[in-house]
C-alpha cells in the first residue's frame, strides 16, 4: 500500500483524476491517470528522480524573476541532464545543434 499520496482533478472535468502515490517498499512513486474508477495509464518514477520532477514543477509554478524554490535549490545535480531522447523534450533549446 502507498505510504503517501494525493489526487488531483483534471481541469477538463469529466471525473478525470491524476493520482500520485509513494511506495516506500518498492522505492517508487506511481503517477496514474484515472477516468472515474478506471485506471487509464500509469508511470513508475524512481525515487531518485522525484526531486528533479519537483524542481521542474516548481519552476513552472513560479513566475519569471521569482526567487527559486527550496526544492529547486536542493534538487540533486550530481547526474548529468538527460538527453531529449530520454525526456521527450522537444523544445528547440533541448535539441543539439548540428554544424
Amino acid at each position: 500500500m502507498p505510504t503517501v499520496g494525493d489526487v488531483f482533478q483534471d481541469v477538463r472535468g469529466d471525473d478525470r483524476t491524476m493520482r500520485v502515490s509513494y511506495h516506500q517498499d518498492r522505492g517508487i512513486t506511481v503517477v496514474s491517470l484515472w477516468a472515474g474508477t478506471v485506471c487509464r495509464g500509469s508511470f513508475r518514477l524512481a525515487t531518485e528522480d522525484v526531486g528533479r520532477l519537483a524542481a521542474l514543477l516548481s519552476d513552472i509554478a513560479s513566475p519569471p524573476g521569482a526567487t527559486p524554490s527550496p526544492a529547486a535549490e536542493t534538487a540533486p545535480e550530481a547526474q548529468p541532464a538527460p538527453s531529449p531522447e530520454q525526456t521527450g523534450d522537444v523544445r528547440m533549446s533541448a535539441v543539439p545543434r548540428v554544424a
